[in-house]
């Protein structure tokens, strides 16, 4: 069994990424969950962007709100939108202009004031999602970022739901379980009518 120690390295320095992630970021889940909830109640809509895995997860994200989340909850399907998806926006926008707008164009005509804009950034340096958060701010949406510790991203969020590791696996591993909880919590906030 050569791995073994390898499999066990990783599960406890996961383990460990989690236990410090949910100390310091346990509130902000749960703030940045009524926020979207509160969007989706008013009449609004979340944008979701991310890169590569950050991408994936965009799309999960979407799906889970668009879709069903809990098994067997009957509710209606909550506007999110993975600005991920289209290739011919993405691919047109991108050889036409430039890669770091594309997030950015997208939020310029889906977008408006009461919105609310997640960008999943693993790094916190992207350009096209630092773009995209600034430009979600001067339209007046609220940007909720999952991101590293003191990133770039972190400073231009509302909200920002930090992961303490600098490990690229272990914070893609920790935003898939946020937006898990976070679906969650959004689901029983209006399946409850507590909004």
């Amino acid at each position: 069994m050569e791995y073994q120690k390898l499999i066990s390295a990783r599960f406890l320095e996961l383990n460990n990424v989690l236990t410090a992630t949910e100390k310091v970021s346990r509130e902000i889940i749960e703030i940045a969950a009524l926020v979207m909830a509160n969007a989706f109640v008013s009449g609004n809509k979340l944008l979701i962007c991310g890169n590569g895995g950050s991408a994936a997860d965009s799309q999960h994200f979407a799906a889970e709100l668009l879709s069903s989340f809990t098994s067997g909850l009957n509710r209606k399907s909550l506007p999110a939108i993975a600005l991920t998806t289209d290739t011919s926006v993405i691919t047109a926008y991108s050889n036409d202009f430039e890669f770091d707008g594309v997030f950015e164009r997208q939020i310029n005509g889906l977008g408006k004031q009461g919105d609310v804009l997640c960008v999943i950034s693993t790094s916190g340096k992207s350009r096209n999602c630092i773009r995209a958060a600034k430009t979600a701010r001067t339209q007046g949406l609220k940007v909720i970022a999952l991101t590293k510790a003191n990133s770039d991203l972190s400073q231009l969020a509302d909200y920002t739901v930090d992961v303490v590791s600098k490990n690229t696996q272990h914070i893609q591993e920790c935003h898939i379980l946020i937006i898990h909880i976070m679906v969650e919590i959004i689901e029983n906030l209006i399946s409850e009518k507590r909004l």
